[in-house]
């Protein structure tokens, strides 16, 4: 079976200039630096890592709302890496991005109706019925009042904001969307409700999802594989299963072992992996594995050669001595 999407040793990186007025530039921000990885039809990849790991890069360069600066990207096998804006426009129906934020990510001069129908103005297309009809039904769908086609978005709580952006992402029934943190900024009482919206969503269309969040709680509940994710690499990538129970890099048993247990007898006794040292500057990152400054088992070789994702049963690991 045709992967939805492909990326082979991805790379996006940002220069930096001293000033503003500098020509040369200082250095590179290695926001994303080389991962590869693919995601089936249907399916649903997590993507975890600390704030600035390179995660919302990553997935922003996938749908090339960033540039590449090195390596493929594949959409249904066809290699989309440098063609051009106006080629890029016939595949914006079939991918799209659900913010973070549904606060900026929506114009507060526009009406809720005029929000969703965007992607139907963008790419000339009037469904079957009309516009209006079409966008009230999306409303419906994702849990909104059809009536409050012509309110503001100022007049919507977080949750319902969300589920607005969520209406519009799913207008032209894309075949992979990116959900780029798209429950952190709500109240814990809602994300569940915005998890199991996503998660009927993909049953009803068959979506495939690139979910990406630091909540691995919640990752756990929505992704069928994880991708764990540090300064620009990927560490492990595994069935969602295996990696909650029996994670193989030192980073991803790291996280995990941060995740709070609901038993409170388990969560006194349970062993917690306390990371030493800052996270090092993407601008700099450390020579052989970039975990090597914070990793309790790292040896002379983790700091001279750089790991490759070895094969472990269905994970995959970017570690000298994986557990």
């Amino acid at each position: 079976m045709t992967p939805i999407v492909k990326v082979e040793n991805l790379t996006k990186h940002f220069p930096i200039k001293k000033n503003a007025l500098a020509r040369r530039k200082a250095g590179n921000v290695k926001a994303v630096d080389g991962i590869s990885f693919e995601i089936a039809p249907g399916e649903t990849l997590g993507m975890v890592g600390e704030s600035g790991c390179g995660k919302t890069t990553a997935g922003r360069t996938i749908i090339k709302l960033y540039e590449p600066t090195g390596g493929k990207i594949y959409f249904e096998g066809e290699d989309i890496t440098e063609i051009s804006p106006s080629a890029m426009r016939s595949y914006r129906s079939k991918m799209q991005i659900i913010f973070q934020d549904p606060f900026a990510s929506l114009n507060p001069r526009h009406t809720i109706g005029r929000i969703i129908a965007a992607p139907f103005e963008i790419q000339n297309i009037t469904p079957e019925g009309g516009v209006k009809r079409a966008v009230q039904t999306l409303m419906e769908r994702v849990g909104l009042n059809p009536e409050h086609y012509n309110r503001f978005p100022h007049e919507f709580s977080g949750g319902q904001r969300q589920r607005i952006g969520i209406a519009r992402s799913i207008a032209l029934k894309p075949k992979f969307i990116v959900a780029d943190e798209p429950v952190s900024a709500l109240d814990v009482s809602i994300q569940a409700q915005i998890i199991n919206l996503l998660d009927d969503l993909q049953t009803e269309f068959g979506m495939s999802f690139l979910f990406i969040a630091h909540d691995l709680s919640v990752v756990q509940h929505i992704s069928d594989r994880v991708a764990v994710m540090y300064l620009g690499k990927i560490m492990e990538i595994a069935p969602t299963t295996d990696l909650y129970a029996a994670p193989h890099h030192p980073y991803t048993k790291a996280l995990l072992s941060a995740v709070p247990v609901p038993d409170p007898q388990t969560e006194r006794t349970r062993e917690r992996i306390l990371l030493h040292g800052d996270l090092p500057s993407p601008m700099n990152p450390p020579t052989g594995c970039v975990f090597n400054t914070r990793c309790w088992k790292a040896q002379d070789r983790c700091r001279i050669d750089e790991p490759e994702l070895l094969q472990i049963g269905a994970s995959s690991v970017a570690c000298h001595f994986p557990e």
